[in-house]
């Protein structure tokens, strides 16, 4: 199965065929990586222009897209009032301006009105104030400006406007592995503004499959052509690489745009010969910018608006810029984009730090990313990634395939443990040197060679454990084979001496009870009342032993060695008493009769194993300490209280609140013992509880000294509490008998059962 796993990864690994949940998870871990790893931090250098609500709502602006007469103002305002340093714009200007009626007037001066010289020479007089196109070209001029543009795939698309010249032609990358999307249209702006504009950049991301941008192409190809991106642009611009003196190259291969180059160099071979070489940065001046063989870039968010974190860059609004409302200070020197956060203006991205991300922040990322790219690397996917992730999985598939079908259990887990410490390591190693590489692949075939070890493990260990029930289920309860399947050479059926700790219950009057109940109500009585009463002794890991009638007899301690089980017993003593008081409730519904249960514990050396007659055995105790627990049981109806444990059994219990009850001494037992009824857990009394407790015991100390009158003046404190208490009222009978009727000068405090 292992090595099956590892083909199937190895086939994803070189594109023979898609297995989306891998890519889906390494979306997602890299997402959390990407979030986990951010700086967080606010550039200062750029700032975000946004076309915000309270900008579409202005009067002076009007109806968004604004006219070009007010673009241009804002232009000057921006460059000659602010001094910004360069600008970047998120949005395009594909159609003409008709807002100022121009077009219309010259339709007159030309059709309706051509018998009128005067109203065609007052046209061409208003002409170049009402061509708010050329008003807004000319405001572009000798500015540090970047137009943006898209391109289109759909099969339908058109081109609008002029697109602006290509950074590379064909045959510049005919020697390089390439992989661009195809591009059957295009929106640009309008063909003066192009001109004017020095520069221009696309807006396209890549969208991955689950519809979330995580990287941005710095190169797009159309018509064999490849034009640069938006932030590439503006990269270049502000490092003054636009100019025509600005002469770069690959090998012999000329730029039809300056300050650019592909990386890997080659060895100056003529064009279309030689090596396919693979595409791994864009040089940019002094700059590399690592591109996969689509040249996308990994975009380096700042920070996770989701979060409340909206200030990776500072936003401030263009409406505020066009009224004179921004500080010149905000804006003095910055890099500046002109995008939108307005969601009817639809640029709103899915991205991994915010489902609802401006795409104009995309950009601003990228930009600063690059800025800051020899003092904070890019994360990139490298050509030989793919490289790497098939021979990472062809290792350490095939390794732990052969391991892991020897390898018992827990060397095996270790194994498993340590193979995904030794990947999600190796891979942070790669991504602190700036490698993106994929990680889920890795964490899914480990774990998923693991899993189909455990899970056929599993089917050969339930194999063993049917043979194992067919052999042991008529001697031991079913609930033990599994614990005793985990490890079948540890136990034995043998009989062997253990000190353990043995519950005994039993209805009270449960004769007069089966009276009262129609066959099939004793029935549902009997087995709602069992099953909930085990269902409690095997929450606190009780062995059941057997029912007789309305008894339970239980044990703690064999055969899964227990430390604590005489706390665990006298646990499930006091939750088969709370689970007794909703059983009470629930058959009171019923019109059932009341019901009242005696339960006797006892700890001590005890014989348990395979016990019986060659017709039928059972797992099962024997001994004293059995015989003492089964005589407490009987004798806590003689004291009114629901559990009596042994001496033994509250010595060994911890965190308990006792109440001392008698020195008896059972039919059967020569040496007396002391019976203690348990109260509660000590961390769930409140203080007056254990002082009521304190009373009590200090009571019985004096009563069995022989001390009447303290032991009196106690106990009436007591019943002062709590008058119907008949455990109270037992004693103030035996302490009014002994005042009047002194016992003998040896007696010794104990009291005698002679039956069981």
């Amino acid at each position: 199965m292992g090595l099956v796993l590892t083909t199937l990864f190895a086939s994803h690994a070189i594109g023979l065929f898609h297995i989306r949940f891998i890519t889906q998870l390494d979306n997602f871990i890299y997402d959390a990586r990407l979030r986990a790893t951010m700086p967080n931090t606010v550039d200062d250098r750029i700032v975000i222009l946004d076309v915000d609500e309270n900008s579409l709502k202005m009067p002076e602006l009007g109806r968004w897209p604004w006219s070009r007469d007010k673009m241009a103002q804002i232009m000057d305002v921006l460059f000659d009032k602010y001094q910004i340093k360069s600008l970047g714009f998120d949005v395009i200007w594909a159609e003409p301006d008709t807002s100022s009626g121009l077009g219309i007037l010259k339709r007159l001066a030309k059709e309706d009105l051509k018998g009128s010289p005067e109203f065609g020479q007052a046209v061409e007089r208003l002409a170049p104030k009402l061509d708010f196109d050329k008003i807004f070209a000319n405001s572009l001029r000798d500015r540090p400006i970047v137009l943006g543009y898209y391109f289109n795939s759909n099969k339908d698309a058109t081109e609008i406007g002029a697109l602006p010249d290509p950074i590379f032609f064909k045959d510049d990358l005919a020697n390089r592995e390439k992989y661009f999307s195809l591009r059957k249209g295009f929106g640009a702006n309008l063909e003066n503004l192009s001109f004017e504009a020095p520069m221009a950049g696309h807006f396209n991301p890549t969208v991955d499959t689950d519809g979330v941008i995580r990287r941005v192409p710095m190169l797009a190809e159309y018509k064999g052509d490849y034009y640069e991106s938006l932030s590439l642009s503006m990269y270049r611009l502000i490092i003054g690489l636009n100019s025509p003196e600005d002469k770069g190259s690959v090998g012999k291969m000329p730029q039809r745009i300056p300050g650019a180059k592909l990386l890997p160099l080659g060895n100056n071979e003529p064009k279309g010969t030689g090596p396919i070489l693979p595409i791994e940065g864009i040089q940019v001046g002094s700059t590399i910018i690592p591109v996969d063989k689509g040249t996308n870039l990994l975009v380096p968010f700042r920070g996770n608006r989701d979060r409340g974190n909206r200030d990776s860059f500072a936003y401030i609004s263009l409406g505020d810029v066009f009224a004179g409302k921004v500080p010149v200070e905000k804006l003095k020197g910055k890099i500046a984009f002109v995008g939108t956060t307005a969601p009817g203006l639809a640029d709103l991205r899915a991205t991994p730090v915010s489902g609802l991300y401006p795409g104009v922040e995309i950009h601003a990322n990228l930009l600063a990313g690059m800025l800051d790219s020899k003092t904070i690397p890019f994360k990139s996917e490298p050509p030989f990634s793919t490289f790497l992730e098939l021979v990472g999985l062809l290792v350490i598939g095939i390794v732990l395939a052969v391991l892991m079908a020897y390898l018992p259990a827990l060397p095996a887990a270790i194994l498993f443990v340590v193979s995904l410490a030794a990947a999600v390591a190796t891979n942070v190693m790669w991504w602190q040197q700036g490698y993106a590489l994929p990680l889920a692949p890795f964490l899914l075939l480990i774990g998923l060679i693991y899993f189909s070890n455990v899970a056929y493990g599993y089917f050969v260990e339930s194999k063993n454990k049917r043979q194992l029930a067919d052999l042991f289920g008529q001697y031991v309860p079913p609930e033990l084979v599994d614990k005793m399947a985990e490890n079948p050479l540890q136990y034995s059926m043998a009989a062997r001496k253990h000190t353990l700790t043995v519950l005994f219950s039993d209805v009270v009057g449960f004769t007069s009870i089966s009276e009262k109940l129609t066959p099939s109500e004793l029935t549902e009585f009997i087995n709602e009342y069992l099953s909930e009463m085990s269902f409690v002794i095997r929450k606190k890991g009780g062995t059941l032993d057997k029912y007789i009638g309305d008894a339970i007899m239980a044990f703690w301690g064999a055969p899964i060695d227990d430390e604590d089980h005489a706390t665990n017993g006298v646990l499930a003593a006091l939750g088969m008493h709370e689970k007794l008081q909703e059983l009470k409730k629930a058959y009171k519904e019923k019109n059932w009769p009341d019901i009242n249960v005696g339960i006797g514990l006892s700890t001590g050396p005890m014989t348990v194993g395979d016990m019986g007659s060659v017709i039928r055995k059972a797992y099962t105790v024997m001994g004293d300490a059995v015989n003492l627990g089964s005589r407490l049981e009987g004798i806590t109806r003689q004291y009114f209280v629901n559990i009596l444990v042994s001496e033994e059994t509250m010595q060994a219990t911890k965190g308990i609140l006792f109440r001392d009850i008698d020195m008896v001494r059972v039919k059967g037992k020569d040496n007396p013992i002391t019976i203690y009824e348990p109260i509660a857990e000590i961390a769930k009394t409140n203080a007056e509880v254990q002082q009521k407790i304190t009373t009590w015991n200090e009571m019985i100390k004096s009563y069995r000294l022989q001390n009447w009158s303290d032991a009196e003046s106690k106990l009436h404190g007591l019943i002062a509490t709590d008058s119907n208490n008949k455990l109270y009222q037992l004693y103030a009978d035996r302490i009014a008998f002994f005042k009047t009727n002194p016992p003998p000068t040896d007696w010794d405090g104990v009291t005698k059962f002679e039956t069981k």
